[in-house]
């Protein structure tokens, strides 16, 4: 056996890193704890190096003054912990907030006085399966604090319970929590990887026939943000998109667009230019030429705006009458404006994204061009997402295949009543 150590004054700052017999090397040294008290832990790795890195992380963080929960700490405490000292590091600004409510609203009322080292896969099952079957007035007491209940307090349970979406969303939460502790050695696998939610039911959108989407761009004509609207239904782009876009990612010669950030509003800033979330989003598109006018007409009328002495200059395509970026809720209250002047039904600006990719497909554009342009990750996310169209375009193909292959009277029938379906490659004008 090998054994190395770096001895201090200090008897605290002392530290072990040693090869074991079974080839591992094995790293030892005291952190904070809870209670301001200090306790000797132990990391391991494949190389003396590996192991006195990752102890040598764990002490740099414990002298920041921040405590590393144990294994037999409480699961409230080290859900805590990774939300304030980890995931804060990791996480976008928005995604911090909801992982953080999770924790409050669910996690911790459910699970958090259970010791992480002995939750077990049971415990985390059964804490899931009762949001499947429990009012959630109930359990968090959102009737009592009502001015007027008219639930369990009247005796009356309206069964509110948690959708499959949010419910898969708490488990992921949980999981990426834990994923982190195993990271850390503090516990030596993560249970809720092996408790199964199923996979919930995608939420229904209502995209724009292309009927629908002219009229919405023959309501949007003369509107200040006519623009934006157009380029929503001709490129796709996400509402964060478009109202992070600048000038400078615009290529009018070429006639293209470089999408690199994203304009949100955060908790904390306010409204906030992020860069994009993946390495998908960021890409380069093409601009149709109607868009290209549109967008250069947009550039002059903006520098007239400009003259005024109130103007802020911030060097986003699309801003307010004074030069400032636009609130992604006033954006969704124009939209919802221009639906009902146009006289069509309500749906999300985010719904203008899925009429792209259905007209798209529907006519005849390849899946992986639609991927690239909408900025999926992966083409396996396009094909998830629409494959209720795509199952439509196969039935079409099947038959007019079907027609073809057909006793020559049936095929001149098939075509003399004029109801034959087009190609699904055939682009429509």
């Amino acid at each position: 056996m090998i054994t190395a150590s770096s001895r201090s004054t200090a008897p605290f700052s002392r530290r072990t890193v040693y090869q074991r017999k079974d080839r591992r090397w094995e790293a030892a040294g005291y952190i904070l704890a809870p209670g301001n008290t200090r306790r000797r832990i132990r990391v391991y790795g494949t190389t003396r190096k590996e192991a006195l890195a990752k102890l040598t992380e764990k002490i740099a963080t414990s002298n920041r003054g921040i405590p590393v929960p144990s294994a037999q700490g409480s699961v409230a405490a080290y859900l805590t912990y990774w939300l304030e000292n980890v995931a804060v590091y990791h996480l976008r600004e928005n995604t911090h907030t909801r992982y953080t409510a999770v924790a409050r609203l669910y996690l911790i009322p459910g699970l958090g006085r259970k010791k992480l080292a002995k939750l077990t896969a049971k415990d985390v099952r059964t804490w899931l399966n009762q949001f499947r079957t429990t009012c959630q007035c109930c359990t968090r007491d959102i009737d009592a604090r009502r001015d007027q209940p008219r639930c369990c307090a009247t005796g009356q349970c309206c069964h509110k319970l948690l959708s499959p979406l949010t419910l898969t969303y708490i488990h992921s939460v949980l999981k990426s929590a834990l994923e982190h502790a195993v990271r850390e050695e503090e516990i030596p696998r993560n249970v809720a990887r092996n408790v199964r939610t199923g996979t919930p039911r995608p939420r229904r959108f209502e995209p724009l026939t292309a009927d629908e989407a002219r009229k919405f761009l023959a309501a949007a004509d003369g509107h200040r943000l006519q623009p934006l609207f157009e380029l929503a239904l001709h490129t796709g782009l996400r509402k964060a998109e478009l109202l992070g876009l600048r000038w400078e990612n615009l290529d009018f010669n070429a006639g293209t667009a470089a999408i690199r950030r994203t304009l949100q509003r955060t908790s904390a800033g306010g409204l906030t230019t992020l860069p994009a979330k993946t390495r998908a989003s960021e890409r380069r598109i093409a601009l149709p030429t109607r868009c290209v006018h549109s967008l250069k007409h947009h550039h002059e009328q903006q520098q007239r705006e400009a003259a005024g002495a109130a103007w802020q200059y911030s060097g986003h395509v699309f801003t307010t009458t004074l030069g400032r970026p636009i609130d992604p809720t006033n954006l969704t209250r124009a939209f919802t404006t221009l639906l009902r002047k146009a006289g069509l039904r309500r749906i999300r600006f985010q719904d203008l994204r899925h009429s792209t990719a259905t007209m798209l497909l529907e006519q005849g554009v390849e899946l992986v061009v639609i991927k690239e342009l909408l900025g999926h990750a992966h083409i396996g996310v396009t094909a998830t997402v629409y494959a209720h169209v795509r199952l439509r375009l196969q039935r079409d193909a099947i038959d007019t295949l079907s027609t073809a292959l057909g006793s020559p009277e049936d095929t001149k029938t098939a075509r003399s009543d004029g109801n034959e379906p087009p190609s699904c490659a055939a682009l429509v004008r």
